[in-house]
């Protein structure tokens, strides 16, 4: 069930779009019991990205160019009626503040927006940079992104943080390879990322970290597979992230993927691992519950392929 804004004009966006005879399924995990229920399932709507507010009792997510609130209680779908934003990314994240959120939209800027509607307020003013976002820091005070020279994605894209107020970024060294995904750890010592600098095999992405002040770069886990968006939820001890088959270039939609649930001291042991079909879209940014004990995720099943239908928890059965 949706209710889009009659302000939407969805003719402005140019993105990803549902297959025919395909469905957005949002599924909540709960890693301790093993459940995983389905949220909700549209074939009207390509959604993305599950933020989850600090209520405990919706999600944002894109779809369409917009940002959509999620009723937890009853799967309904809200547009937000926000003014002056350019057609959105799935790279969004709410603010500490619990009221607003920080957004990329596809002009390459970021913006920041209230939650209860209302105008956006443009953050980045470099028209020949796209700014992907991927954290803000607990403080509320910075941000962490991925710059890229403006329509030249096969440039490796950099790790970077700015004031939330705006001013003079800051790039962080991580390496030659490219990079995606960064945000902060709950103690905000710490950036999370995905990177290839690892290794010369393209597209091989490992999972890493770097403190705050630029030091201490290391990897997470060394993998087959190509490994992506490391999360830490916000209370306890609990991380994930998306895996893709090896040889796979980037994080593209429609794959065969897992996700896997572990410790945060131990990111080579999954304690949940589900499977699935997704991928773009899947958990592009921080999707953990604010209790920590339970996490959204994305699902795109294809009436026509039983194989794509349904989510697996491999280590349960």
């Amino acid at each position: 069930m949706t209710d889009q804004p009659q302000s939407h004009d969805r003719s402005l966006w140019r993105g990803r779009e549902l297959r025919p005879g395909q469905q957005t399924e949002i599924w909540i995990a709960e890693p301790a019991t093993g459940r995983v229920e389905r949220l909700l399932g549209s074939r009207e709507v390509l959604l993305e990205a599950p933020n989850w507010l600090a209520s405990g009792d919706s999600l944002i997510v894109n779809g369409d160019g917009r940002l959509w609130r999620v009723d937890l209680a009853d799967g309904k779908l809200t547009g937000l009626e926000l003014d002056g934003l350019p057609p959105v990314n799935n790279d969004h994240v709410l603010h500490p503040d619990g009221e607003t959120i920080v957004i990329s939209a596809n002009d390459g800027q970021l913006y920041r927006a209230p939650l209860a509607g209302g105008p956006a307020e443009r953050i980045t003013d470099a028209p020949d940079t796209a700014h992907y976002l991927h954290g803000v820091s607990p403080d509320g005070l910075e941000l962490a992104y991925v710059e890229l020279p403006r329509g030249e994605f096969g440039v490796p894209g950099r790790l970077a943080v700015l004031p939330v107020a705006g001013g003079e970024r800051r790039l962080v060294d991580v390496g030659a390879g490219h990079c995606d995904g960064p945000e902060y750890s709950p103690d905000g010592e710490w950036l999370l990322l995905n990177t290839e600098s690892f290794t010369e095999q393209p597209g091989h992405a490992q999972l890493a970290r770097v403190r705050r002040n630029g030091t201490g770069f290391e990897r997470l886990l060394t993998s087959d597979r190509v490994d992506w968006f490391p999360h830490l939820a916000p209370v306890g001890d609990l991380g994930c992230y998306l895996s893709f088959p090896a040889g796979t270039l980037g994080h593209p939609a429609d794959h065969h993927v897992e996700l896997k649930v572990v410790r945060a001291g131990d990111w080579s042991r999954a304690v949940q691992h589900l499977a699935f079909f997704g991928g773009q879209g899947t958990i592009n940014v921080n999707s953990w519950a604010p209790t920590g004990d339970r996490l959204a995720f994305v699902a795109y099943p294809l009436d026509d392929d039983p194989r794509t239908q349904g989510v697996t928890d491999r280590l349960r059965g």
